[in-house]
């Protein structure tokens, strides 16, 4: 029996489940590229803005991800915690997404405005100020790690290259709106903390109060 030749001989059977597998993800990943609502961005969202920007590579850089994950699942004992679910359209501009499957920590796709900037930065500068039970390492020394806002437009030229409607404003503006915070006549530098809330602050808002 044909079969039998498969059975028995372990390479060629691996190259056929391989050739199977592949096969199977085309006919289910594909047609997702060519849906409007997996490509088409929810109403009202907008690309990163320069701060945010610089926030997202701080997450990234730090691993945040392995802890928390961005996507909300359509059960209601996920969509009664977080709130409204996760759509594909609201992560268009998301290179790469950010969507993790791990949560030691809590769901962070609607994070934003659910606290104060003031509870951010107690938080990150050391979360068991906040949430006594947290294992959450403490990210203090953000306060002093200045943003480094030399790479920030050429990040947006390369996220427009792959589709995010970053305009020749936004890019040419890019390092000298993250120069500083104006505090008094002072104009003082953000720090990573700052630009790491400003990307907290801005998740999930655009679908928050949709029910």
């Amino acid at each position: 029996m044909k079969h039998e030749i498969v059975e028995k001989n372990v390479g060629l059977m691996m190259v056929l489940i391989l050739v199977v597998i592949s096969f199977g993800g085309l006919v289910e990943i594909t047609p997702l590229f060519f849906q409007e609502a997996t490509t088409k961005p929810v109403e009202g969202l907008k690309p990163l803005n320069a701060l945010q920007l610089e926030g997202r590579d701080v997450y990234v850089r730090e691993g945040c991800y392995t802890c928390h994950s961005q996507m909300i699942r359509p059960f209601r004992a996920e969509t009664e915690r977080y709130g409204h679910y996760s759509v594909a359209g609201e992560f268009v501009y998301d290179h790469p997404f950010q969507w993790g499957s791990k949560r030691t920590g809590p769901d962070l796709a609607r994070v934003g405005g659910r606290y104060s900037d003031d509870w951010h930065y107690a938080h990150l500068y050391n979360p068991r100020d906040v949430v006594p039970e947290s294992i959450m390492p403490t990210y203090g020394w953000m306060n002093n790690a200045k943003v480094d806002g030399s790479k920030t437009a050429t990040k947006m030229e390369r996220l427009r290259m792959v589709g995010v409607p970053y305009t020749d404003e936004d890019i040419a503006g890019a390092q000298q709106s993250i120069n500083g915070k104006q505090e008094g006549n002072n104009l003082v530098a953000y720090s990573e903390m700052d630009a790491l809330v400003a990307y907290l602050q801005q998740l999930g808002t655009v679908l928050k109060d949709a029910r």
